[in-house]
């Protein structure tokens, strides 16, 4: 049941982090930076809040030594979901379901590895 919980945690905290990584992208955009700066420094901004935000709310770790296992599950499931988006595409899947199966998959693969790896989260 605590799994449950904790995933319930993640996944809200990744609203969170959606939310913000967009808004640093518009921000940016109002204020006049090309589109491409915009990307690379919202994702970059979002990743770091993204960091803090899952270690802390979520698995109560504030280690910042974790940041590169953290990129590297980034990573991981950015591949998950290319690969998986590429076979849907030569099975002629429409792309939109299949990134929804994508997303959803590539949010579990990212909390396991989060819980078991990078955060490593002992049950009390």
């Amino acid at each position: 049941m605590k799994t449950n919980w904790l995933f319930v945690k993640f996944i809200l905290v990744g609203v969170l982090n959606t939310a913000f990584g967009y808004f640093i992208f518009a921000l940016l955009l109002f204020l006049g930076l090309h589109y491409t700066l915009a990307v690379i420094l919202s994702t970059v901004a979002g990743v770091l809040f993204n960091f803090k935000t899952t270690g802390m709310l979520v698995f109560k770790n504030n280690n910042n030594k974790l940041i590169f296992k953290f990129v590297a599950v980034y990573a991981i499931t950015s591949a998950v979901g290319i690969i998986i988006l590429r076979l849907a595409e030569l099975a002629h899947i429409n792309l939109y379901i299949a990134g929804l199966f994508s997303t959803g998959l590539c949010a579990i693969i990212s909390f396991l590895l989060n819980k078991n790896w990078v955060f490593k989260y002992e049950k009390n």
